[in-house]
């Protein structure tokens, strides 16, 4: 499906190591069922319950669908067998079935922060409500307590996390990875280039990805507005949904560069993306927001492109960009100067010495580094431990 596919990346190397899965999620799309329906996913038991959810939706909306999904997938979650209680965030909310599951069933729960809640929401002046702030805060603490064992996707959230009072022995880092296998070269859809005329064989700068306040997409139409002074002939391509969608095409218009030098797409799922990604010369990662936001950010594009084995433009200094541009592989642009960032994006497109070096590097950091495989191995170690640890208490 559209969207960051962790946990389904996760899950089904977890079944092919000999482990029975059980996946209690939300079904977004339109659809007539009202209840819990199951489906089975490379060999995972997907539990489905249909909440309506968008970018799109108010923050009210989507704290209402949260807490609707955490407290029906508690229920669910009860009802199924397990040794053990994985809960992945964000939401916060995540933590609640959890917590109750792993009370009820009496077995140990890991918790994975993807995002800081609450310090992000609250940084970001969406979460306001000083009683929900302290409540988020309790929740947050009591999270960490109940876990066993706390998996944090980079290494500055788990020092945030240290930070709060949990035990550094009870962290570990799990970054996201790339999927090798998504970008293999084996898939037998022609490129892009064939099927456009406005691309074929013209540079192309790739954003796939929410387009949301917090991504600020505005800035790759900005971008284009600049680089279309510079070299016309460069293409930008956008695939997403979100709440600014609209903003971003009304704005792409009126700039001038919409179906000119900036093209947008609808969503679509990772696979059939690809060869997007393999088309591109260069692919951008955009965020906006304060600096707790934008530090440890861990931002899919980024594996993504090392997987494609293309160079990454970051327009936020953060954990991946300093990594992208540290082993090679990507640039820092100006955030604020969208003028010289043009012209430094330009420049590396054309640096045709730079641009060779970058496929080898980032598969360098792609099997190393971020591979996916040796990641999941990690986070098994992790659940397979607080099994035995539990049982072993459980014995005594």
């Amino acid at each position: 499906m559209a969207g960051a596919t962790r946990s389904y990346e996760m899950a089904r190397r977890l079944v092919s190591a000999g482990h029975e899965v059980h996946m209690v999620t939300t079904w977004r799309e339109p659809t007539e069922k009202t209840d819990w329906f199951t489906t089975t996913e490379a060999g995972i038991h997907v539990h489905w319950l249909p909440v309506a959810y968008s970018n799109r939706m108010s923050y009210s909306e989507r704290i209402q669908a949260f807490l609707r999904f955490a407290w029906h997938s508690a229920r669910k979650a009860v009802s199924l067998p397990g040794d053990i209680i994985f809960a992945t965030s964000t939401p916060l909310t995540i933590s609640i079935p959890g917590i109750f599951a792993s009370w009820w069933k009496r077995v140990p729960m890991v918790f994975e922060v993807r995002d800081m809640w609450p310090d992000v929401p609250v940084a970001l002046g969406i979460l306001r409500n000083p009683m929900l702030i302290r409540l988020a805060r309790r929740l947050e603490l009591f999270a960490y307590r109940q876990a066993v064992h706390v998996v944090a996707l980079a290494p500055g959230m788990r020092d945030d996390i240290i930070a709060k009072g949990v035990p550094a022995g009870k962290l570990s880092v799990i970054p996201n990875g790339c999927d090798l296998d998504i970008f293999s070269g084996k898939d037998d859809n022609s490129s892009p280039r064939n099927e456009y005329s406005w691309l074929d064989g013209r540079k192309l700068v790739l954003y796939a990805g929410t387009i949301g306040a917090a991504n600020g997409v505005d800035y790759l139409v900005q971008l284009a507005r600049e680089v279309l002074q510079i070299d016309p002939e460069i293409r930008f391509v956008i695939f997403g949904e979100g709440s600014e969608k609209e903003s971003v095409r009304l704005l792409a218009e009126q700039s001038g560069v919409l179906e000119r030098n900036l093209f947008m797409f609808n969503p679509l799922p990772k696979r059939k993306i690809a060869r997007w990604f393999t088309a591109a010369d260069m692919h951008v990662a955009l965020m906006r927001g304060p600096r707790i936001y934008l530090k440890d950010a861990v931002n899919n594009k980024f594996f993504d492109a090392l997987a494609a084995r293309k160079p990454i433009a970051n327009n936020f200094d953060g954990w991946q960009s300093r990594i992208a541009e540290e082993e090679g592989v990507g640039l820092i642009l100006d955030s604020q100067d969208v003028s010289a960032a043009a012209r430094r994006l330009v420049n590396a497109l054309k640096d045709s010495g730079w641009i060779s070096k970058v496929p080898m590097r980032a598969r360098l950091l792609a099997e190393e580094r971020f591979n996916r495989d040796r990641l999941a191995r990690q986070l098994e170690d992790i659940l397979t431990a607080a099994v035995k640890n539990g049982m072993e208490k459980g014995d005594r």
